[in-house]
């Protein structure tokens, strides 16, 4: 594919999609009725003492303590708030991004790379926060990760029960399964939740009112006496002591502050099956190791951290999914979707899209309101027609108002996006300072490996085969070429990476120059590096990690449905470890 040189863009205001980010506007209270066992760190004791100290309420933590509380005392710590007030819905996809406060559900992030990125600061996690697509990992990655495929498969359907729809699929979306079917990428699987070669329509955590469900439903199902939740709790180290007769030091609580900045302690109750648990994702769980004195030691000693174990592998092996999109512009009005259909081909690459990008530009309400636009919004994330850098609130309103100017079919369309399997490319997780509550810096290396970048170019080469298949042809205007549009999306803003202006545009500077995060990263606490095939920590005892920071590749083309089923299918072999006698 040669891209053309740069013409003046059609659509001056798409940029790429934001293909994981929903609003969740947080509640203090109103739900607290129905969830009697959650409270505000603020009201919880100085001193408390649990049989499990999970830590991170997330798309892992969540599954895990409703297992876990089943039969025994279980507190889950999490320092974001609840998602239940005005459940987020389709219609509002983007809002999270644009909101960059200290309450904010979505805690951005810049890599070292120059990708925008978001980390979840609330209880359910990033399962608050995606397109709410599910699809379960293939039956290769089972085995190789070692599970027993029984409670790997009873653990999904626990969680397909709970929270996962079939989806209605509108014209687009019908549109681009039977384009990706035109362009090679077979055969029709339908309906499946299972990870297999070929186009699929996988499920959804929105249900048929478009209203999204979350890991935090899971806690619906746990017992509430032996469960407490405590929210905007920032665990700050994790204790330790030695023990006679135990070779490790000994995890034995934690510590946390509420929001006033009061440390509380949480100990383990005496018993040695009692144990402290790390899901605090793959930037959270690395970060808190580290900040506790489990890391490398070069690194710690650094930062001022006495060092309790020199783990150099700690925040290793770090990856992010590389996403490249492009924007398709519609001659007919087209509907709100999310990711529904997925072509996963034999290549390594993976095919979905996004559709009606005009949701969010506001109607009449009687009040008028800062215009969101959607995927357009300049106030969002990576996927603003400012670049990051420029986004004062002086030049968010000042493009908002251009943009209110302009004729709303500049906004109709949908995004194709490809995003590449593992990937092979990795980096690292390191501490910026002592503060628990700030980002780590984060490296991903995209496409540092050569495998990774040629898996993005044959994506793009099966985009351009969608784009003009017979199939789509409904949704693409009859005079523009490929090489418009590509051209087009390669001059939208999505990260901070410098661009190189050429007379033609290779598919891999496409794929470098325009790489996006889709929130699928993972790693920095690997099982065989950092945890055994348990999630135990190597060189200490009573301390597991159970997230995607455990992950040395993605699972399937979207990880939750895997994060949730581990933290289930670990809250059942932890209760079946604790009852052997």
């Amino acid at each position: 594919m040669a891209l053309g040189r740069a013409r003046s863009p059609t659509l001056v205001l798409a940029a790429a999609v934001l293909g994981a980010l929903c609003v969740v506007a947080l509640s203090e209270d109103e739900q607290l009725e129905n969830l009697r066992f959650v409270q505000h760190a603020q009201d919880a004791p100085l001193v408390s003492h649990y049989n499990y100290i999970v830590v991170g309420g997330g798309t892992s933590g969540c599954p895990l303590a409703a297992t876990l509380s089943e039969h025994s005392r279980v507190l889950l710590l999490e320092r974001g708030g609840l998602p239940y007030r005005n459940m987020s819905n389709q219609e509002h996809f983007t809002d999270a991004l644009a909101d960059t406060s200290l309450a904010s559900p979505a805690q951005r992030f810049v890599s070292t790379d120059g990708v925008v990125n978001a980390r979840a600061r609330v209880l359910g996690g990033g399962s608050c926060l995606n397109a709410g697509f599910y699809t379960r990992a293939s039956n290769e990655y089972v085995r190789t990760a070692g599970w027993d495929a029984g409670l790997v498969n009873s653990s999904y359907r626990w969680v397909e029960r709970a929270l996962v729809f079939r989806p209605d699929v509108p014209p687009w979306q019908a549109a681009l399964r039977d384009a990706l079917l035109e362009a090679g990428v077979t055969p029709d699987n339908g309906f499946t939740f299972d990870h297999v070669t070929g186009t699929k329509i996988g499920g959804t955590i929105f249900d048929n009112s478009g209203q999204r469900h979350t890991a935090a439903d899971f806690l619906r199902h746990a017992r509430p006496r032996r469960l407490t939740v405590v929210l905007y709790a920032t665990v700050s180290r994790i204790l330790f002591r030695s023990q006679e007769g135990v070779p490790y030091p000994v995890a034995y609580g934690v510590v946390f502050a509420d929001p006033l900045g009061v440390q509380h302690r949480v100990y383990l109750r005496d018993g040695g099956k009692n144990e402290v648990i790390l899901s605090a994702g793959t930037l959270g769980s690395p970060q808190l190791l580290m900040l506790s004195g489990v890391g490398p030691q070069a690194h710690l000693e650094a930062h001022g951290i006495q060092v309790l174990v020199d783990q150099p592998m700690v925040g290793q092996g770090v990856a992010d999914n590389p996403m490249n999109s492009v924007f398709i512009p519609s001659p007919v009005p087209v509907g709100l979707s999310l990711v529904q259909v997925v072509g996963i081909t034999k290549s390594g690459s993976f095919i979905e899209g996004v559709s009606g990008s005009e949701f969010g530009i506001p109607v009449s309400d009687g009040a008028r309101r800062l215009a969101s636009f959607g995927l357009f919004s300049p106030q969002t994330g990576q996927l603003g027609t400012l670049p990051p850098g420029q986004r004062t609130p002086e030049a968010l309103q000042r493009a908002a108002e251009a943009m209110r100017r302009l004729d709303r079919r500049a906004f109709r369309g949908g995004f194709i996006l490809e995003k590449i399997l593992g990937p092979v490319s990795t980096g690292h997780i390191e501490l910026r300072s002592t503060d628990p509550r700030a980002n780590p810096a984060v490296t991903f290396n995209y496409f540092q490996e050569a495998e990774d970048l040629e898996r993005c170019v044959r994506g793009i080469q099966t985009i351009e085969r969608v784009i003009q298949s017979r199939a789509f042809s409904n949704f693409t205007y009859a005079n523009t070429t490929v090489e418009s549009i590509f051209t087009d999306s390669a001059n939208f803003p999505v990260n901070l990476l410098p661009r190189h202006v050429n007379d033609s545009r290779s598919p891999e500077q496409y794929c470098r120059e325009t790489v996006m995060t889709i929130w699928h990263y993972h790693g920095g606490c690997h099982v065989g590096a950092v945890v055994d095939d348990n999630y135990r920590v190597f060189g200490v005892r009573g301390l597991r990690v159970i997230d995607s920071s455990t992950f040395r590749y993605s699972p399937g083309t979207n990880p939750q449905a895997t994060v949730m089923m581990l933290g289930r299918y670990m809250g059942i072999k932890i209760q079946a470890e604790r009852w052997r006698k």
